[in-house]
């Protein structure tokens, strides 16, 4: 059977046909187009989701008649903590913030004052970050945002995005752990987040379980597309729930996974949320995973820097690829600079060359001129952060951790990969590159009864794509 995934990122969208024959899985990439915020008026960041939806429809058009017969399934994972607001007429209001707009500063704390940091974390087992979803809505609820009195329904992105295509709203269950809205332990809203931080609870749809079969597009829809009803399956909608379904781990073994793009997310899978002085103490967060597994996780900003760097040299009028710039960061010095992947003047877009020489000035470094040196400094920053998360996750698990998944784009930046290696000391195993797109298909597998479970689905993954192994080779350096 055909199944196509709609696999969005916040630097780029593509939709995809997956096919599963004789246990193997194969890919076929129909449209990919850019994606990313825009500054409005009033400065603030949205993502235009006309547009968005404009693409996702041209991509289902080019998808649908290659397909043998009539698709199984169209599955939607998207980046996390986003959502849009649906009117009673049932239209979305305005475009979705950006996560990366201004309006949570400070947030935290003031979600802190009104209920204390440990009881945010008790309730919910999520790490801190800024732009999650409960520091959104706690924004919009402080600044008296006019659209929450219109809004019938609050709908996480690939929600949305599902719900334009069928009709159905609902909140998958790996989406809407992202928010910090959700009691992990209970897999339902937080009525404690809800009732402590006074947030319009009435407007957070139904939880439903991952793999549910929720509609067919509309008839609007299929008029426009020119297809017959396709079913719409709530996929693991969060990007990183559909990567860690994709990993091609074995059954057994002692594992853990760097989901590696703009944004790393380095990981366990537990079978239930821990959520204790160490995870507190740590920041790690408890988000759900495939079959009501829990994602054990920390968040770093990941390839982002480098994206950043690429984006202000072009600028400049420098152009440089992903390869070249590997190059130079291979031919520049090891260990010369060391920065904090997460400081928090990374997070917004703007200059990061910039940002990172004014974080190196502060810290008592030397600044950096050369680019191959900027990007070094990023990768070799990100590996030792990397290597300090994996201590992190063999202390909470009580064992050693003997091979590292690394999946998604990151992987083509082999030379990341070698330092990963050397700064953690374990055994990484690249692949698939389209990890995502991977997990997305097979849990739609699951859904309809194609595929037996999560084991099954990954032994398939495994079976389908090359591997590559990168064992350390000077951990003392970096040690």
């Amino acid at each position: 059977m055909d199944y196509i995934a709609v696999d969005l990122g916040a630097e780029s969208g593509r939709v995809m046909i997956g096919s599963i024959a004789n246990d193997k899985l194969t890919l076929k990439e129909c449209h990919r187009f850019p994606n990313g915020p825009y500054t409005a008026k009033d400065g603030s960041l949205h993502w235009d989701w006309t547009k968005l939806m404009n693409e996702i429809k041209t991509g289902l058009k080019k998808a649908i008649p290659l397909c043998q017969g009539k698709p199984a399934g169209i599955g939607v994972d998207t980046w996390g903590v986003d959502f849009g607001l649906i009117g009673p007429d049932g239209k979305l209001l305005e475009d979705p913030y950006n996560y990366r707009d201004g309006r949570t500063n400070g947030m935290m704390d003031k979600a802190f004052d009104l209920m204390g940091k440990r009881s945010v974390y008790d309730n919910t087992g999520i790490q801190f970050m800024q732009f999650n979803s409960v520091y959104q809505l706690l924004a919009m609820r402080l600044a008296n945002h006019p659209l929450l009195k219109k809004a019938k329904t609050l709908l996480f992105v690939a929600d949305l995005i599902s719900y334009l295509l069928c009709g159905k709203p609902y909140a998958e269950y790996t989406f809407a752990s992202t928010s910090q809205i959700m009691d992990m332990k209970s897999g339902k809203w937080s009525q404690a987040i809800i009732k402590g931080l006074d947030l319009p609870g009435k407007l957070l749809p139904k939880i439903i379980k991952t793999g549910t079969v929720v509609g067919n597009l509309t008839p609007e829809v299929c008029k426009e597309i020119g297809c017959e009803p396709v079913p719409v399956i709530a996929t693991a909608a969060h990007d990183t729930g559909s990567a860690v379904a994709g990993v091609p781990a074995k059954k057994g073994t002692s594992w853990a996974y760097l989901s590696s793009g703009t944004w790393s997310l380095m990981g366990i899978e537990a079978p239930h949320a821990i959520i204790n002085d160490k995870t507190f103490e740590y920041q790690f967060t408890n988000e759900g995973g495939v079959n009501n597994t829990i994602r054990l996780l920390k968040n770093i900003m990941g390839l982002w820097l480098v994206q950043e760097c690429r984006r202000q040299w072009q600028r400049e009028g420098t152009e440089l690829d992903y390869a070249t710039m590997a190059k130079m960061a291979a031919a520049a010095k090891p260990f010369a600079a060391k920065i904090d992947p997460d400081y928090g003047e990374f997070l917004a877009p703007g200059d990061m060359p910039a940002k990172i020489n004014n974080y190196l000035k502060s810290t008592g470094q030397t600044e950096i001129t050369d680019k191959g040196q900027m990007i070094r400094a990023i990768l070799e920053s990100l590996a030792r952060k990397y290597g300090q998360v994996l201590g992190m996750l063999e202390d909470l698990q009580g064992k050693k951790i003997d091979v590292l998944h690394i999946v998604g784009g990151g992987i083509q930046n082999e030379l990341l990969n070698q330092f990963t290696a050397d700064a953690t000391g374990c055994k990484v195993i690249t692949g698939p590159v389209e990890a995502t797109a991977s997990g997305n298909v097979v849990v739609q597998a699951m859904a309809t009864g194609e595929v037996n479970d999560l084991w099954h689905a990954r032994q398939i993954v495994s079976n389908s794509y090359e591997i590559k192994e990168y064992t350390p080779q000077n951990p003392a350096a970096w040690k």
